[in-house]
């Protein structure tokens, strides 16, 4: 598992900077600052995992995964995972590699597939683009939505492990107003290493109510005012 390219500043992620950094292209146009998302999942994470355990290391790679695959523009800068190889599946749909997650848009979308009929899609992954649906998710969690592991039932090089994210909806989302609610989503993941230790397939088991239902609460209001509180948001592109 990846355990190298950490650089003061960042503890739990990796290939953010340093010599193996200076050529990547990033999709905001630098590497993202995680210092407001990290102070969140320390005032709120339930585990402490000891230096150099198992659940340390998977909850590294874990972050890293999420911040290549939300923030890096070319696969060829892509260290956790082999691009050739890499298939994802969420809830035991048909898996899909990096070309069909990309004509997907990328971001959340994969991950809010979707079997709704239109009409009741609080969040429509199908029209929704890299940047439109990173800009909502930013919007609604200005303190980013935190990720923690709780529990690692197998190690590589078949990863099983618990997972728990968790954000305040301190934004609007979709015309909704913020409730200043705490959005919990709970969780299973299966990661698949090869032989150099790349991520070649994933699979996650969740249920996306647990998401949209909290952010869709608040009352609607109509699109300039979502929009005029969205462009305010400071911290728009750092986080995610």
């Amino acid at each position: 598992m990846a355990s190298e390219g950490v650089v003061e500043g960042e503890k739990y992620r990796y290939f953010l900077h340093g010599e193996g950094e200076k050529n990547t292209k990033w999709k905001f146009g630098a590497p993202p600052n995680y210092e407001v998302v990290n102070k969140l999942y320390e005032q709120g994470r339930t585990k402490i995992w000891p230096a150099g355990s198992l659940e340390e290391k998977v909850q590294n790679l874990v972050k890293t995964w999420e911040m290549e695959l939300f923030h890096k523009v070319n696969i060829e800068d892509f260290k956790t995972l082999d691009p050739n190889k890499y298939i994802f599946s969420l809830n035991g749909r048909k898996g899909i590699n990096l070309e069909e997650i990309g004509k997907q848009g990328g971001g959340y979308n994969p991950l809010l597939q979707t079997s709704l009929p239109e009409s009741l899609r609080g969040y429509n992954p199908d029209v929704e683009t890299s940047e439109s649906s990173h800009k909502a998710f930013t919007t609604t969690f200005p303190r980013g939505f935190a990720l923690e592991i709780l529990q690692v039932i197998s190690g590589p090089p078949q990863i099983v492990y618990k997972f728990r994210h968790w954000g305040y909806m301190e934004g609007p989302f979709k015309n909704h107003t913020p409730t200043g609610e705490l959005i919990e989503i709970y969780g299973m993941a299966i990661f698949e290493l090869d032989e150099n230790e790349k991520i070649v397939k994933v699979e996650f088991f969740y249920d996306p109510g647990q998401l949209l239902g909290g952010l869709l609460k608040g009352a609607k209001v109509d699109s300039s005012s979502s929009e005029e509180v969205a462009s305010g948001c400071p911290i728009l592109r750092s986080t995610g």
